[in-house]
C-alpha cells in the first residue's frame, strides 16, 4: 500500500510515522507513506496556504490551488483506479474499524489534513472521495486524525503485525469490545487470574472470552450490539445478562 499525505505541517505526520507498528511496516515494504508539504505547491514568495473567507466571518480558509497541485503531483508518480482521495474534518463520516478494514484492501490512499477555519468547499466537490471524522470534536488539524487513520489502517495489512498479535480479536473487529486480558503473576496482591485462564482448555477459554466481550459491550457501549455480528448463542447470553441486572 502507499498512503500520500498532504498537509501544512509535515514535521508532524514525520514525527508520528516514524515509530512502532507503522515504522515496522515500512521496513517490511508492506506500506510506503509519502509526506507532503502544501506550502511545497504554493506560487508565491510567502508560500500562502490560505486567505480570509469570501462573505467575511472569523478564521482563515485552506487555498485549493496548492492542494489540486500537490493531488496532480502525486497522479503522476502513482495512481490506480483504486486510489482514494479522503480529507480529514470534523464534517466528515465517523471513522470505525469497519471502515479502517475497507481501507486496508486498498493499494493507494491519499490523506488531506484540513486545517485553520476549513477547506475551500471546491477541493471537497472536484478533488476529495470522501471525508472522514475521529469524532465529534474539533482539532487544530488534520494532521493527528490522518495519523490514527494510519496506524489503523496499517495495522491491518496482511504480515504487518507478528504472529503473537492478531487485529482479529481486538475491540471493534466483530462489533463488539475485547474482552478482559490478563498475564502473569496469576496472584498480583491477592487478585487472582480466573481459573478458566489457567486451565489450558482452549474451548472454554473462548466461551469465556466471547462471555466477558458480552458483557463488556452491554455494560459499556450498547449501542455497538445493535450492528454487531451475532450468534443465536450471543442473543441468549444478553438477554440472560440484562435480566441479572
Amino acid at each position: 500500500m502507499r498512503v500520500d499525505i498532504l498537509t501544512v505541517f509535515p514535521e508532524v505526520i514525520r514525527s508520528g510515522v516514524d515509530y512502532s507498528i507503522v515504522k515496522r511496516a515500512q521496513e517490511k515494504g508492506a506500506v510506503t507513506v509519502c509526506v507532503h508539504n502544501i506550502r511545497d505547491f504554493t506560487e508565491d514568495k510567502h508560500r500562502t496556504t490560505d486567505e480570509p473567507p469570501y462573505g467575511g466571518g472569523a478564521g482563515m480558509v485552506m487555498k485549493p490551488e496548492p492542494i489540486f497541485r500537490a493531488a496532480e503531483q502525486i497522479k503522476t508518480e502513482y495512481w490506480t483506479d483504486q486510489s482514494r482521495v479522503i480529507m480529514l474534518c470534523p464534517q466528515g463520516e465517523p471513522f470505525t474499524q469497519r471502515k479502517a478494514e475497507e481501507l486496508s484492501m486498498l493499494p493507494h490512499l491519499v490523506l488531506i489534513c484540513g486545517h485553520y477555519e476549513g477547506v475551500d468547499e471546491r477541493v471537497r466537490e472536484h478533488l476529495v472521495d470522501e471525508e472522514l471524522s475521529i469524532g465529534d470534536y474539533v482539532l487544530t488539524g488534520g494532521e493527528l486524525p490522518a495519523l490514527v487513520v494510519l496506524d489503523s489502517v496499517v495495522r491491518l495489512i496482511p504480515g504487518v503485525l507478528g504472529g503473537g498479535e492478531s487485529p482479529l480479536d481486538e475491540s471493534f473487529s466483530e462489533g463488539l469490545l475485547e474482552y478482559p486480558h490478563y498475564t502473569r503473576p496469576a496472584d498480583f496482591r491477592g487478585w487472582k487470574v480466573p481459573d478458566v485462564l489457567l486451565s489450558g482448555h482452549h474451548g472454554e477459554v473462548a466461551k469465556w472470552r466471547r462471555f466477558e466481550s458480552l458483557k463488556r459491550t452491554l455494560n459499556r457501549r450498547p449501542d455497538l450490539l445493535e450492528k454487531a455480528d451475532l450468534l443465536d448463542e450471543d442473543e441468549a447470553t444478553i438477554k440472560k445478562l440484562k435480566e441479572s441486572g
